[in-house]
């Protein structure tokens, strides 16, 4: 039989923090996150150009696709002044294109239409690429759409070579 030895209670540690380490911890955190704060704001920044420009690709994406399945051309238009663009049909019926969209910039971003021959849109003359019922592009359409951010990174989205699609790219074209 084995020798039982004597226990002493133990009083456990003191639970939870003092009020001093609470203090040095949330100034710790304060340092931290203000060093951090504008590497985490330039990569939101980056973030919405990029974000910008899959949803302009997509929507060139969409045009194609509504050209050739409704058999009529769609302009992807763009208002560089109102900071909008947007789709719709070329000819619109008397009552209006209920399929057409538009689509607001962020207010930090600049979109423009490189070289492009203006054509009469919502009362306006602006820049378009236009949709044809064929799924190509029509050759009078901006090659290149220009998406620039306030601290001057650009992103370019450039007709493909076959002319059938558009591309990002973040090297000038």
């Amino acid at each position: 039989m084995r020798a039982k030895l004597p226990t002493r209670h133990l009083t456990p540690a003191k639970a939870g923090f003092t009020f001093i380490e609470l203090i040095l911890v949330m100034a710790l955190l304060v340092a931290m996150i203000s060093v951090a704060a504008p590497m985490l704001s330039e990569f939101f920044r980056g973030r919405t150009l990029d974000s910008e420009a899959r949803r302009l690709l997509a929507l060139t994406r969409a045009a194609q696709v509504r050209a050739v399945s409704e058999g009529l051309p769609m302009l992807l238009w763009v208002d560089a002044n109102e900071h909008t663009y947007g789709l719709e049909q070329e000819t619109p019926p008397r009552d209006g294109d209920s399929r057409a969209l538009e689509f607001e910039l962020d207010e930090n971003l600049l979109l423009e239409a490189v070289k492009a021959n203006p054509v009469p849109v919502r009362g306006k003359s602006l820049p378009a690429i236009r949709f044809l019922p064929e799924g190509v592009v029509d050759e009078s359409s901006p090659t290149v759409l220009q998406l620039t951010a306030m601290d001057s990174s650009t992103l370019w989205l450039v007709q493909s070579t076959n002319r059938v699609n558009y591309e990002i790219r973040n090297i000038h074209p």
